[in-house]
């Protein structure tokens, strides 16, 4: 009889313990205290990830914006290196096409360039070039000469300087000469019995790729359509 009445006590007391835990927890929760704590942690982990995305902003716009620099200069100096083909194509009538004015690797005539501008592409007709499949392959590795038919560079110390490598991939070949200006001092009329040959220009698809000589990864490239 003695135990049981204990273990009544016993229940008695966890019950009201219970009780008063429930109470405990009902006053605190009616009463919102600790809110403010936890409001304000809500509210700095929003700040923080804000400010964290502004900073992850200003700094990928600073980045692209460099990059998008370095390429556009790297682009500017491919158009110089296209304008420095072109002229070496305008001068193809000339039997020294390696050493006209602008100075340029390799110094030496290079039967390979001159087949490549004067005739169609064909294995045959460039057996001059070393590897065909190179000579006309769209690929340019400046660690492979075989790879480019001249190369040059643009600037100059203290300046960023460019190494500029171009070739010739494919010929078509037409009836254009070289440019040799005007020949004569006068213009004189067509004949009512002359007969106009038909003007078949040279067609060159052109690869050019220019990249900063002290950073290679910093480069561009060209495929060019020229008509002449």
């Amino acid at each position: 009889m003695g135990i049981f009445k204990r273990k009544q006590q016993t229940a008695g007391r966890i019950k009201e313990r219970i009780r008063k835990n429930l109470s405990a927890t009902s006053y605190l929760l009616s009463t919102e205290k600790g809110i403010a704590l936890v409001m304000v942690l809500i509210l700095a982990a929003i700040a923080l990830a804000i400010i964290t995305g502004l900073i992850y902003m200003i700094t990928s716009t600073t980045q692209i914006s460099g990059m998008q620099k370095r390429y556009r200069t790297a682009l500017e100096a491919s158009i110089g290196g296209a304008d420095v083909m072109y002229q070496l194509i305008a001068a193809r009538g000339n039997p020294n096409i390696n050493n006209i004015s602008f100075a340029f690797s390799p110094t030496t005539p290079d039967t390979c360039l001159t087949a490549k501008l004067n005739q169609t592409t064909d294995s045959t007709k460039w057996a001059a070039c070393t590897d065909y499949a190179k000579a006309t392959s769209s690929v340019i590795d400046p660690n492979d000469t075989n790879t480019y038919d001249f190369t040059f560079v643009l600037g100059s110390s203290p300046y960023p300087t460019y190494t500029s490598y171009a070739k010739i991939v494919s010929t078509v070949e037409g009836n254009s000469g070289g440019d040799e200006g005007l020949i004569g001092k006068g213009v004189v009329g067509s004949g009512s019995g002359e007969i106009t040959v038909m003007s078949i220009p040279y067609m060159y698809t052109v690869e050019v790729s220019t990249q900063n000589t002290s950073n290679p990864s910093e480069k561009a490239k060209l495929s060019i359509l020229y008509q002449y």
